[in-house]
């Protein structure tokens, strides 16, 4: 039997759960007030704050830290890398401390799960399937701007634990399998899977891809353009039109798709139209996916919050059922995903070495 602590650090909390092996024996969840984290002018400012409330926490609950033997930090804005886990190197906190991809709360996962781990002797830290994992085909990264490569930043980390979670239900290896998974969040991801690699999915952050709960996704790019000039708006006001704005707020002025329904079936009709139109994005995605597997797919996967939703899923699956089986798995449980990648390098599985990849740039404007 093997502990492992996981740290998930998210903008307005810190969660973080013991496991004894896949078994979650306790779990707590840090609410930081507006307060407490605006005083921070940067992600990792944050860090002494969060590091010493995780281990008075600990401390509290008498959990004894000698007893772990893995640390997993929930993965950051690294540049981009293949799937899997990853050992917390110097190079990676490093990379890190830069933020060139961006700042977000998840950056601190890596250096808490790494400060954690040199106190207990013999227990290392590990980050595993952050965003910013890249497995694109080449063919894939070409957009029509040659200075516009395309990118990836999608659930990389739910739609790998999912797509395990169902290749175990039906007796297969993920390796061997051929998936369409649709991440259906706050932001919307879809990825094509083929034996054990996404060889396609949309950049789901500030980028294209279906409409969703609070971003906007695919938008006529020319108009776009036209808004930057206008001088009607800041760049900051943009992005979050692109990213948080965006999507079922913008419309509708809600994110909650449930209580979003429930409007629609009492007789809103430009909430029902935009539901509508949200589901058809993310139907249209998925047919996009089955096009780069060409058909050959085992199965379509829903997922995450939204796919509690009957309204939603029911539209996608209308779309989807004469073009592939659909399967549906609401929720996600980042914490576990976290520990079950912990638990396959307990089990012999070798971590991979973090290091940027020689070429690497960044387009951040």
């Amino acid at each position: 039997m093997h502990k492992i602590l996981v740290i998930n650090p998210g903008s307005t909390s810190t969660k973080f759960a013991v496991y004894e092996d896949d078994l979650q024996t306790a779990i707590y969840t840090v609410r930081h007030s507006t307060e407490e984290v605006i005083q921070y002018q940067h992600i990792l400012d944050q860090f002494d704050f969060r590091y010493e409330l995780i281990m008075k926490t600990l401390d509290e609950n008498g959990v004894d830290l000698s007893e772990f033997s893995i640390i997993m930090g929930r993965g950051g804005m690294v540049p981009p890398v293949e799937s899997g886990v990853y050992e917390v190197n110097e190079e990676m906190l490093e990379t890190l401390r830069k933020h060139e991809r961006g700042e977000h709360a998840s950056n601190l996962g890596a250096f808490l799960a790494d400060k954690i781990a040199r106190g207990i002797p013999g227990c290392k830290a590990y980050i595993a399937d952050p965003v910013a994992v890249d497995e694109l085909e080449e063919v894939a990264r070409i957009s029509g701007m040659p200075e516009l490569p395309r990118r990836t930043i999608f659930h990389a980390l739910n739609h790998k634990a999912t797509a395990r979670l169902h290749a175990s239900k039906v007796g297969k290896n993920y390796e061997d399998m051929n998936l369409v998974v649709a991440h259906l969040g706050g932001g919307v991801t879809i990825g094509a899977h083929r034996k054990g690699r996404v060889i396609e999915v949309n950049q789901g952050l500030d980028g294209w891809g279906a409409i969703s709960p609070e971003r906007a996704g695919t938008v006529d790019a020319g108009l776009l353009v036209r808004m930057c000039f206008s001088g009607k708006y800041t760049q900051h006001e943009l992005m979050r039109k692109l990213a948080g704005q965006g999507g079922l707020i913008a419309h509708c002025g809600s994110n909650n798709v449930q209580e979003l329904v429930k409007k629609a079936e009492a007789g809103d009709s430009h909430v029902a139209l935009v539901l509508q139109a949200f589901a058809y994005s993310v139907g249209k995605e998925i047919g996009a996916m089955l096009a780069v597997l060409k058909g050959e797919v085992d199965g379509v996967i829903l997922t995450g919050g939204v796919a509690y939703n009957d309204f939603i899923v029911d539209y996608v699956k209308a779309m989807i059922d004469p073009l592939a089986t659909v399967y549906v798995y609401p929720g996600e449980d980042e914490m576990a995903a976290l520990a079950s990648n912990a638990l396959r390098v307990l089990q012999g599985e070798i971590p991979k070495i973090f290091k940027v990849k020689e070429g690497y740039v960044d387009y951040s404007f």
